[in-house]
């Protein structure tokens, strides 16, 4: 099996999927997009970030998921610690690297430093661009920073210690789970009325399905128009509540699926 994922090497998509021992080959891309595009063309499944406990959604992955015919099969989460690595010590940075989600996640530590930020493609771009950068440092895992040979000068750089990442595995067909744990869906609604989004969630509501996750993300036909992504957990009377929402509202299904647990 081929799985594809974030690179260049040192990201933490790529230390998940080297964690999770997959057999066959690794392709690194730059972008989600590209990812999603790969898979969508079956060159093989996926393995992208879906959230993050301290900076949210990866808007890319839902955008994503949105416009290539894609499922997810399966869901990992993955403590995730940031450090900051440099050459020179950090009395000596004049500038930091690091991908926006890093930023956000690290946001107390970058403005107690008060050094300006780069944003880059992903956390082993921001080490390549840190090496080449006189007095520049890089926020980055571990791991990125034995990769790529760049010392850590501050550990743990992180607002909340607790701080995960969760990643989903897509591929071009569904799990075929008969017992799977969790479903998303992706939402476009057709009309906009008062009471719309009430509707939405009554279909789960009212069958006591419990609603894990509810995100909007603009439909790029306006300002004030929405597309909404749902997480729920499975039920046995799922399907009823979908044939109630296609009543109402443009549904696609993104996949039924289990969590994976990542070795340490």
């Amino acid at each position: 099996m081929t799985i594809i994922t974030l690179g260049p090497e040192g990201t933490f998509s790529h230390e998940l999927t080297l964690k999770m021992g997959y057999s066959g080959t690794v392709t690194l891309l730059p972008t989600i997009h590209r990812i999603m595009d790969a898979v969508a063309r079956g060159e093989g499944d996926g393995i992208v970030p879906m959230e993050n406990s301290e900076a949210g959604s990866v808007g890319e992955t839902l955008d994503g998921l949105s416009r290539y015919p894609l499922f997810i099969t399966a869901e990992m989460y993955m403590p995730v610690h940031h450090n900051l690595a440099s050459l020179v010590p950090l009395e000596k940075i004049r500038v930091i690297y690091a991908h926006p989600q890093t930023h956000e996640q690290c946001s107390e530590y970058i403005e107690k430093w008060g050094v300006p930020v780069i944003h880059t493609s992903s956390n082993a771009s921001s080490a390549l661009e840190a090496k080449k950068t006189p007095n520049a440092g890089a926020i980055l895992s571990a791991s990125a920073a034995a990769l790529y040979r760049i010392p850590v000068i501050v550990p743990d750089t992180e607002n909340n210690l607790s701080n995960t990442t969760r990643f989903v595995r897509i591929s071009p067909t569904p799990a075929g789970d008969d017992h799977p744990e969790k479903c998303s869906i992706f939402i476009d609604p057709s009309t906009d009325r008062a009471g719309l989004l009430h509707d939405l969630l009554e279909a789960f509501a009212s069958r006591g399905i419990n609603l894990t996750r509810i995100e909007s993300r603009p439909s790029r036909r306006g300002i004030g128009n929405y597309v909404f992504f749902l997480d729920y957990a499975w039920s046995p009377r799922t399907a009823d509540a979908l044939e109630e929402l296609r009543g109402i509202t443009t549904v696609k299904e993104l996949g039924c699926y289990r969590k994976i647990g990542v070795p340490p």
